[in-house]
């Protein structure tokens, strides 16, 4: 089969990622350290009724990715999902959500180049934190300047890393569970998943608790979206990749999640110790910690680069929709010969440079924990907010009727949207994380209502001009 040609765009990015490059980042963006470190913390929560608590999630999150599917379907000329909430919501509102998701994908940067010092760490102690963190954010950020392509290998590369830990610790779980091998806990089983059932094992409390900790789990599943903009098929690769995004959940979580339980009895496992090493461990493998280190430092080096690539193409796009005498524009909205928004990564970038010098410093740990949460809840508003410019794109002359279609719409957007105003409502009743989320409330109250006003303002200029 011959190459497809590197074709250009009209603002001079190339489209560069090819179908498996797309496909991996699509898997990348699903599986997270929450995975690898976190199911042991969230197994603790509800025991086996996790499962239902990931399903469910699960198929919100496949409907609000077919709801973003669809608009970039009918316009795959867009880098961010932010530029149709400009289109179909207005001005103001594009200009909040635009803000807003980039100020988090920028913390999240911070948090996992924090998360990337500890990995390497844990075989190099004697190097200060704030050197490895200038070392990867400056390998990285050189990745996303290079070209598309270089960035869509590298994350290739880190998603095969983790889809090849999931799927062995799956298959040594299933021959644990089916020759009943022997642990500590007694033999492995599937019968040890619904030994003693019960949907609220710890109360209704911890059982809507654990929806946050999923949700956020799941966060930066639509990644894959922002890559349309620069993949060779954009319409061919969105329905595939967008299609396929259930499957990758029950597949890589719930599998993970069964064979886990299977080898320990919920009650016994360890909740701030991975799992991943635990099961590992019992099958004889003394150099679990260590692989699985390994594995979530390529997880957490992999959310980097996604983030990085994410932040400089959503910065770029609010660079391109300020007016164009603005500072904002004339500096921030170009392409590099590379055909890469040099300019805007560069500057997201920057800002990740805060995180090393916090740690020489060794200040504001507390602030970025708390704004980093407070970024991360204003990302439900962000998606719901998607799922709402989807409606309105619906009712536009811009919609396909033989285009990639949310199923059954009318009754799924609204479905989807009720499930993350009740996921953040829900976070008001989670110790520890009442906080963010009257911060985020603040946070949109102030500026969201700034941006509405300014756009009114700049209205009125032009019907009077």
């Amino acid at each position: 089969m011959a190459k497809e040609a590197i074709t250009t765009n009209e603002d001079g990015t190339k489209r560069a990622l090819s179908n498996r490059h797309v496909q991996l980042i699509a898997i990348g963006g699903t599986i997270g350290t929450g995975l690898f470190l976190g199911a042991g913390s969230t197994i603790s929560k509800t025991g086996p009724s996790i499962l239902l608590v990931y399903m469910l999630l699960g198929v919100v999150f496949f409907l609000m990715m077919r709801a973003i599917g669809e608009m970039f379907y009918s316009d795959p000329s867009q880098h961010t999902f932010v530029a149709f909430i400009t289109r179909y919501l207005g001005d103001g509102v594009g200009r909040f959500t635009g803000w807003t998701y980039w100020i988090g994908l920028v913390f999240l940067c911070m948090a996992e180049i924090t998360a990337v010092a500890t990995y390497v760490q844990y075989w190099l102690p004697g190097i200060p934190a704030w050197l490895i963190e200038v070392v990867f954010l400056v390998i990285l950020t050189s990745v996303n300047l290079v070209a598309a392509r270089l960035f869509g290998e590298a994350e290739f590369w880190f998603a095969m890393i983790k889809i090849i830990a999931i799927i062995s610790m799956i298959a040594v779980g299933i021959y644990m569970a089916v020759v009943g091998f022997k642990t500590p806990f007694g033999h492995s089983t599937f019968t040890n998943i619904s030994n003693g059932y019960s949907l609220f094992p710890k109360g209704v409390g911890s059982f809507v608790a654990a929806f946050p900790m999923v949700f956020f789990a799941f966060q930066g599943i639509e990644f894959v979206s922002i890559t349309i903009g620069e993949a060779k098929s954009p319409r061919k690769i969105i329905k595939k990749a967008v299609n396929e995004t259930l499957i990758r959940i029950l597949l890589f979580y719930i599998g993970a999640l069964v064979v886990i339980m299977a080898i320990i009895p919920w009650r016994q496992l360890t909740a701030g110790q991975s799992p991943f090493v635990q099961v590992f461990s019992l099958a004889g493998l003394p150099a679990a910690a260590a692989v699985i280190n390994f594995v979530v430092l390529t997880s957490a080096a992999s959310a980097l680069n996604s983030s990085i690539f994410s932040a400089g193409r959503h910065f770029y796009q609010l660079a391109k929709e300020s007016s164009e005498d603005s500072f904002l524009h004339r500096h921030f909205a170009t392409i590099s010969k590379n055909g890469v928004p040099a300019a805007a990564i560069i500057i997201s970038a920057a800002l990740v440079f805060v995180t090393p010098l916090m740690n020489i410093t060794g200040g504001l740990t507390a602030v970025f924990t708390l704004v980093t949460s407070v970024s991360s809840d204003m990302y439900i508003i962000v998606y719901t907010l998607s799922l709402l410019a989807h409606r309105k794109y619906r009712q536009s002359t811009d919609f396909l009727a033989d285009g990639f279609k949310m199923p059954g719409y009318k009754y799924t957007s609204v479905i989807t949207i009720v499930a993350f105003i009740a996921i953040f409502i829900s976070l008001f009743f989670v110790p520890g994380s009442a906080v963010p989320a009257t911060g985020a409330v603040i946070w949109t109250i102030l500026f969201g209502g700034w941006c509405l006003i300014d756009e009114r303002r700049r209205s009125s200029v032009n019907v009077k001009g």
